[in-house]
């Protein structure tokens, strides 16, 4: 293995602003180039590494971008590398832990948020490790190797699905954004390809035929002489058009035979090997040498990516030492990455109830800790290498329970209470949704019925790695599980959920997550090699369970930011499509806020079955008092930090206002 930092920026961060006894940081950014013997144990199991091009000596090569955010001087810091696992490229650690506006290329003093990482000291690292994500908007990127069988292209079939939020679109990559590749189809017939849409899921495909569709990019630009805009078309191997435009909300899905696939598994061997870098290299060439321990974090994507980090034994750098003490996987739910196979597309979404039902991303094992697939006799579990397994918080939000089967984490495939490793906690946050922004902004429905869900989150991340330092530090136990569990009635099946969930008046109530089916996909799936579209194993699947619910409509069983144990509304992990596409679906991972009625007049005349905001606080100081008694029951629990308490308090001072819908109470 070769390793080397080519370093392009190096000037001061947030211009020589000091953060507490870190002091001052400056910004590091280029390129880290990984070169790996594809016949070393540790890398056996990277698909199609094999069949990468190789330098004179044997080694494969790939290269990506870094940004590192670090104390000038390293021994005022605390010696601890955090590694933000960038979602699709992007940075999101500084939205989420500092409060901050999202920005992939943070320099600016306004760029650190509350400062929250820097003050406790941290070298933030940024590495970009999606082999299918193009150049742009300050993306993370890495250049991973095209697969070839000797001197010819490796070709196989793609499934590509599309659902459309706007109307008017005629025109997609294979990929379905722009920002990724696509892998090219080997013909532009397209009657050798199948183009297939339906409203929902469960409904029989309907074929479009070849001649109402091309492989082939729409372009658009500015006539001669000043003439109105001409669009043309042009025949291309990596674009869909569909001349009378994808209609909002349908599901629309083709299979190709495509080439070209790229060894994206050499992602997780540049996160290995460059992390193992700045843990162990004493040199110069590295600019982090001195840590002492390496965490690291991710969102929905990158939660579940590192999962299979740890599922597939990258945690272990090759010479038995952990690359990471301990991880912080977010709103991954049940899944796992599964990038590290032909043809994948790391930037597709896990599979929701409308979206991307044939990911491979839900497939068992599912839970830390080792249990039985009931269908199959199997045996698995994500963690089961003790030597190397790091300690793990798992974080998820009502949404994971509804979109991403999120109950799976911690029971067995046929839904009862599955007791977790020591080395791991698993934390509900409830009533919140998959997405929650830290900045203050006004409620808005989108293409949903109900207001999309308010929760903000962000003091719980703070806190919860607070706890993961002190535990893989010294040892000090972080606060024990919160999550709904069958044997307290805190997780129940959807019949219970609809029996306990409150007849609120013009709002429509879920179908909600039905058993997973237990996909097959292909003899050679193992291996890495994913024939599409899957096929469904009749009379095989798991057990999907939700949170249990109070007489608002509110979670139970989990840890309650304050906004929820002092609530102005319901808060749900989903929301439903409104009519036009989809209608009465569950929406992407969306949630909902679904505002008390304001008074008792209203709740009399609405039929309210909720008790109204005056019945509860009185008066906006009221509500302030309740605001500020659950951030301080959060903050002796552990699960919120001190400083934290006068942040949620203020925004609660004009009833939580403009996060929350209030109109008529002064």
């Amino acid at each position: 293995m070769r390793i080397r930092l080519e370093v392009a920026e190096r000037v001061a961060f947030a211009g020589g602003e000091s953060f507490g006894n870190a002091g001052a940081y400056e910004r590091l950014a280029g390129k880290i180039r990984l070169a790996v013997d594809p016949a070393a144990p540790p890398n056996r199991g990277i698909v199609d590494l094999d069949k990468a091009p190789r330098t004179s000596d044997g080694l494969v090569e790939c290269a990506a971008d870094f940004t590192i955010l670090k104390p000038v001087d390293m021994t005022k810091g605390s010696r601890r590398l955090f590694y933000d696992w960038g979602n699709r490229g992007n940075i999101r650690a500084l939205q989420f832990f500092n409060d901050a506006v999202h920005t992939n290329t943070p320099r600016k003093a306004a760029d650190a948020g509350n400062g929250f990482l820097f003050r406790r000291g941290y070298a933030v690292v940024w590495i970009g490790w999606e082999g299918d994500l193009l150049p742009g908007d300050g993306r993370f990127t890495i250049d991973t190797p095209v697969a070839t069988e000797g001197d010819k292209p490796i070709t196989g079939p793609v499934r590509a699905e599309f659902v459309l939020d706007e109307p008017g679109v005629r025109c997609l990559p294979l990929s379905g954004r722009a920002s990724t590749r696509s892998f090219p189809t080997v013909s532009l017939d397209t009657s050798k390809a199948t183009l297939t849409v339906r409203p929902y899921p469960g409904e029989p495909r309907v074929k479009i035929e070849p001649s109402r569709w091309q492989f082939a990019r729409l372009e658009g630009g500015a006539g001669l002489d000043g003439s109105a805009d001409e669009t043309g078309i042009n025949p291309s191997d990596q674009h869909i058009y569909l001349a009378e435009g994808f209609t909002p909300g349908l599901i629309y899905e083709l299979v190709y035979t495509a080439k070209d696939p790229r060894v994206h598994g050499l992602g997780h061997a540049m996160v290995r090997d460059a992390i193992a870098f700045f843990r162990h290299d004493g040199s110069d060439k590295n600019p982090l040498r001195g840590l002492e321990k390496a965490y690291c974090w991710g969102r929905s994507q990158t939660g579940r990516a590192i999962r299979d980090f740890v599922y597939l034994g990258f945690n272990d750098d090759g010479q038995g030492r952990k690359v990471f003490d301990a991880v912080l996987p977010h709103v991954a739910g049940a899944g796992k990455q599964w990038f590290n196979h032909r043809f994948s597309l790391p930037v597709t979404p896990a599979g929701q109830q409308h979206e991307d039902h044939d990911n491979p991303a839900d497939t068992f094992p599912f839970s830390y800790a080792e249990t039985t697939d009931h269908n199959t006799g199997t045996k698995d579990a994500i963690l089961k290498r003790p030597k190397t397994d790091p300690l793990v918080i798992h974080t998820q939000t009502a949404t994971e329970y509804w979109q991403r089967r999120g109950s799976l984490v911690h029971t067995d495939t046929q839904g009862n209470d599955l007791a977790q490793p020591d080395i791991v906690r698993v934390f509900h946050w409830a009533s919140s949704q998959h997405m929650s922004d830290p900045q203050l902004k006004k409620p808005n429905k989108g293409v949903c019925q109900n207001y999309g869900n308010i929760v903000s989150t962000s003091p719980l991340f703070r806190a919860a790695l607070d706890a993961l330092d002190k535990w893989a530090t010294d040892g000090t136990p972080p606060p024990e599980s919160r999550m709904p569990r069958r044997a307290d009635g805190t997780l129940v099946s959807m019949d219970e959920w609809r029996r306990k969930f409150p007849q609120i008046p013009g709002v429509m109530r879920p179908k909600g997550p039905s058993e997973l089916t237990r996909l097959d996909f292909g003899p050679d799936f193992d291996k890495g090699i994913v024939n599409v579209p899957p096929r469904a194993m009749h009379n095989q699947t798991y057990a999907v369970m939700v949170p249990a619910v109070d007489s608002d409509g509110n979670d139970l069983g989990g840890v309650r930011m304050p906004v929820v144990d002092a609530p102005l509304g319901t808060y749900t992990g989903w929301n439903l499509r409104a009519r036009g596409g989809g209608h009465g679906s569950n929406h992407n991972f969306t949630g909902s806020y679904i505002p008390f009625p304001e008074t008792d007049a209203e709740q009399a005349l609405t039929g309210d079955p909720r008790k109204s905001i005056l019945a509860r606080y009185k008066d906006k100081a009221g509500y302030v008092r309740a605001i500020e008694a659950a951030a301080k029951k959060l903050v002796a629990e552990r699960l919120m930090l001190e400083e934290d308490v006068s942040r949620v308090v203020e925004a609660a001072r004009d009833w939580g206002r403009p996060r929350h819908d209030v109109r008529t109470l002064g």
